[in-house]
C-alpha cells in the first residue's frame, strides 16, 4: 500500500469512525437529556447532519469523503475509484463504524461492547432505506458530474437530516454505519437480526440511485 493511498485508507476510517460517533454519542446525550423521543430524535438529527457537513468538509479532497460501502461501490461504477481502492476503503469504512460505536459507549460509562436489542425491521422501514438510500447516490453523483462535489459538504446533510424524518427508518442509508449501530444497546441501535435487513435494502437503494442518475443526470 502506498502512502497516498494509506492516508485515503485512514481518512475513510477515522471519518467513519467520527461519524458513528456523532451518530451513537447524540443519540445517548439526546436520550439522557429527554423522555420526549421526538426531541431526542431532533437531536440526534442536529448532530449528526453537523458533524457530517465537517467530515465532508476535511475529507473530500482527501478520500472522497464516501464513509459508506455503496457511496465506494458507486464510485467504482463511476470510474471515479477503482475496484482495488474499494476493496480497502470499505473494510476500512466498517471497522470505523464498529470503533465509533465502541468510543461512544466508553464516553458514557456503558460496556465497550453491547449488542443492540432495537428491532428495526417492517416493510415500512426496508423501503425508508431503499428510498433515503437511492436519494443519497442520486445527490452524490449528480454534484460530482456536474463539477459541483465542494457543495456536497451541504446538500448530503440536507438530504440525510430531511430523511431522518421523512422515512420511518430514520435514514440510516450506509452499511458501515449500521454494522457499527449493532453494537450500542442505545437510542441509536439496530438489532444485529435487523441489520442485514436494511443492509440489503441500501444496496438496492444504491442501485436504484444509480439507474435514476442515468436517466436524469448523463455525462455530458
Amino acid at each position: 500500500m502506498t502512502p497516498a493511498i494509506s492516508i485515503r485508507v485512514a481518512a475513510e476510517f477515522l471519518g467513519t469512525l467520527v461519524l458513528v460517533l456523532g451518530v451513537v454519542g447524540s443519540g445517548i446525550m439526546a436520550n439522557n437529556l429527554s423522555a420526549d423521543r421526538g426531541i431526542a430524535l431532533l437531536g440526534n438529527t442536529l448532530s449528526t447532519i453537523l458533524v457530517l457537513a465537517v467530515l465532508i468538509y476535511l475529507f473530500l479532497p482527501i478520500s472522497g469523503a464516501h464513509f459508506n460501502p455503496v457511496v465506494s461501490l458507486v464510485m467504482v461504477w463511476e470510474k471515479a475509484l477503482s475496484l482495488s481502492h474499494a476493496a480497502l476503503f470499505i473494510p476500512a469504512q466498517i471497522s470505523g463504524g464498529i470503533a465509533g460505536a465502541m468510543l461512544a459507549n466508553l464516553l458514557f460509562d456503558l460496556p465497550l461492547v453491547e449488542l443492540s436489542t432495537t428491532d428495526r425491521v417492517s416493510a415500512g422501514t426496508l423501503m425508508g432505506e431503499v428510498i433515503a438510500t437511492a436519494g443519497l447516490i442520486m445527490v452524490i453523483v449528480v454534484a460530482v458530474r456536474r463539477n459541483q462535489a465542494a457543495l456536497l459538504v451541504w446538500l448530503v446533510p440536507a438530504w440525510i437530516g430531511a430523511a431522518y424524518f421523512f422515512t420511518s427508518s430514520t435514514s440510516f442509508a450506509n452499511p458501515a454505519v449500521t454494522v457499527g449501530r449493532m453494537f450500542s444497546d442505545t437510542f441509536a441501535g439496530i438489532s444485529p437480526a435487523s441489520a442485514p435487513g436494511f443492509i440489503t435494502a441500501q444496496i438496492v437503494g444504491g442501485a436504484i440511485g444509480a439507474l435514476l442518475v442515468l436517466v436524469f443526470a448523463r455525462r455530458r
